[in-house]
């Protein structure tokens, strides 16, 4: 998500950035996750069908079966050929779908909400354990050139994670241009290894028959089980295909990797079935285990790099369905930096970019190999899989009119596998899957208290605010002594009237000659046309009512959309306005609908959110806070 086309661009077509372009930036971003997974996958999902016994051609041939076919349905199938034309005004995504779906529904659905807020928070879990994974696997490598180094794999990796984090706040924008061509060589790499490696035993092809897969799981019973839970993770990064759509768009997406990225991918993990079946014991690293001990160290490095620019991709895709998330309303408001000037979905969250860094290094610390930290990766993916399934159901049936019978008949098959594969990593729970779902629990139940809080804040608000139409016609009978400018209020009601206006009318004494209602909204589309971003209303001589429209996508820039209600008509000087906002200092309270503990959750995340006049991007030195305290 580093590299990005303009929304348009990637929807449309090639536009100016030409078709190609946009397919090696793909090649670079969208991939990157997925296109790791060969470091590690072919030999966990061989080690937990062996478990610990020889392993047999029979394993060999099953696995790579399953592989193969995970390849095509749940990735190719699901998300290549069908999802991703399910684009939300040229955006993809867990939560995009959701916003799809609601659409389609015509409101809100809380089965949709619950389906989106636990495919996103599963993203974010995912985009902690990617990185760990990813790095650790790549440098891992170091023990088979210098058995010596193996003390120095974790340190080392430590290191590289700190400073990929360390550079997010400079933004990616110069390496950007880089991922592509690096993560071009890597696929071509693994391909070349691949086809040199199927010579040693070429048989291995006959994997590609579904039935050595189906009959192995039929035969192993829970070993097979394990072994699928194993397998998906060739398939994690699957839906990186969907979230990146509006950054490159379907065809370029679809163009990568069907005749680049999907063939060199199978055609390495036939080359380490190959080698496996030829020297049963190379099983112990079959990636690595596949060049000679001269292009060991080049391999590890371009790994390396490879693994890091899959890292940097899930990182800023956190960056970006965070923002989402509060535009939504499921979050609240998160420092937002801007790290480019010609492209705007390039964009750092301070606070995001540290819980990632904690929990990166936390899951490498406490799992120290990419064997341990297989175990929790497949669940989090997983997860997000099977939610957007049932969402993209609701967008089939509902949005592209189909009947229920044939959108089920589509999607059902699709779900029914990833429901398969998430029953099967549920039984590594206890050897490391427990981690994405605490977290994701964790993401859940913020969310949810988010959500309740702000639903019973305004209900407890609206109780004791006045309507905005009454107090009008109360001043236009006594008016109070007016002053000169235009006084802006933010509120997200705009019935009644806003609590900075009370308290100005009853502390100063004073009304201004004009006085502005100002609401915002976020639509559920990614970005709103530039005409349709104001909604202007006269309620009265001296009061307007001003709606700004903003895509969650975007972040609001309030004296940017001004700039368009000028060219509608409103006259006003940005240095004789003021902007007149309300800072609420919460307190619990005993009469609360929410338990204490919750409560006092919901008071953190409301002291922790970023300041309003930053987050709209007011002129500071135009604003005038009025403090309230509210119990809630």
């Amino acid at each position: 998500m580093a590299a990005s086309a303009t929304s348009a661009e990637a929807h449309d077509g090639p536009g100016t950035t030409g078709f190609w372009a946009l397919t090696l930036g793909s090649i670079g971003v969208v991939f990157g996750d997925i296109g790791t997974s060969p470091l590690y996958a072919f030999r966990e999902a061989v080690a937990g069908a062996a478990q610990g016994q020889p392993v047999t051609r029979l394993m060999v041939l099953g696995v790579l079966s399953l592989i193969l076919w995970a390849l095509f349905i749940v990735v190719t199938a699901k998300y290549v050929l069908l999802l991703l034309r399910a684009d939300n005004n040229g955006e993809g995504g867990t939560l995009s779908l959701m916003a799809l779906g609601q659409r389609a529904l015509g409101g809100r659905s809380w089965p949709l909400l619950v389906l989106g807020v636990i495919g996103a928070s599963m993203f974010i879990g995912d985009s902690m354990i990617t990185p760990a994974i990813s790095v650790l696997s790549a440098v891992e490598g170091l023990k088979l050139a210098t058995p010596a180094l193996e003390h120095y794999v974790v340190p080392l990796t430590v290191f590289i994670l700190v400073g990929l984090f360390a550079v997010q706040s400079n933004g990616t924008a110069r390496v950007a241009s880089a991922f592509g061509p690096v993560m071009a060589v890597w696929f071509s790499a693994l391909a070349v290894i691949g086809l040199v490696n199927i010579s040693d035993d070429p048989s291995v092809l006959a994997a590609i028959n579904p039935w050595y897969g189906l009959q192995f799981l039929l035969s192993h019973g829970t070993i097979g089980m394990v072994t699928l839970g194993a397998v998906f993770l060739a398939v994690t990064g699957g839906e990186a295909l969907y979230a990146d759509l509006g950054h490159f768009g379907r065809k370029p997406i679809q163009a990568g990797w069907l005749y680049f990225v999907l063939p060199s991918l199978l055609v390495n993990y036939f080359g380490q079935g190959a080698l496996v079946l030829s020297d049963p014991a190379a099983v112990e690293n079959s990636f690595y285990r596949m060049v000679p001990q001269v292009l060991l160290l080049p391999l590890i490095a371009l790994a390396t790099a490879a693994t890091v620019i899959a890292s940097q991709a899930v990182i800023t895709g956190a960056y970006s369905l965070t923002r989402q998330a509060v535009q939504l309303g499921l979050l609240p408001r998160f420092e937002v930096r801007y790290t480019s000037e010609t492209h705007a979905g390039q964009i750092y969250l301070p606070r995001v970019n540290r819980l990632l860094l904690i929990g990166v290094l936390l899951l490498v610390l406490l799992f120290r190999s990419s064997s341990g930290l297989a175990s929790a990766y497949g669940i989090a993916v997983s997860t997000t899989m099977v939610a957007d399934g049932i969402m993209g159901f609701v967008v089939i049936w509902k949005l592209w009119n189909w009947r229920a019978a044939t959108a089920a008949a589509v999607i059902v098959p699709f779900v029914v596998v990833d429901m398969t594969f998430f029953s099967a990593n549920l039984l590594k729970l206890f050897e490391g899957a427990w981690v994405p779902l605490l977290f994701g629990l964790a993401m859940a139940l913020m969310i949810w208290t988010w959500r309740r809080g702000t639903a019973i804040l305004l209900q407890k608000t609206r109780r004791i605010e006045v309507p905005l139409k009454e107090l009008i016609n109360s001043l236009e009978k006594r008016p109070p002594h007016i002053v000169k400018g235009t006084a802006v209020f933010l509120t997200s009601d705009p019935i009644s009237v806003p609590t900075a206006l009370l308290h100005n009318l009853k502390h100063n004494k004073v009304l201004h000659e004009h006085n502005v209602i100002l609401t915002i909204q976020t639509a559920q589309t990614p970005r709103v046309e530039l005409a349709e971003r104001v909604r202007m209303e006269t309620i009265s001589e001296r009061f307007s009512a001003v709606q700004l429209r903003f895509g969650f996508m975007e972040t609001p820039n309030v004296p940017k959309a001004l700039g368009v209600a000028r060219k509608l008509g409103w006259q006003f000087d940005i240095m004789s306005t003021s902007f007149f906002v309300s800072r609420r200092a919460l307190k619990p309270s005993a009469q609360s609908g929410m338990p204490q503990w919750q409560d006092h959750l919901f008071i953190a995340m409301s002291r922790s959110a970023n300041d309003a006049t930053d987050y709209f991007q007011i002129p500071t030195g135009r604003v005038v806070e009025v403090g309230t305290q509210v119990t809630i």
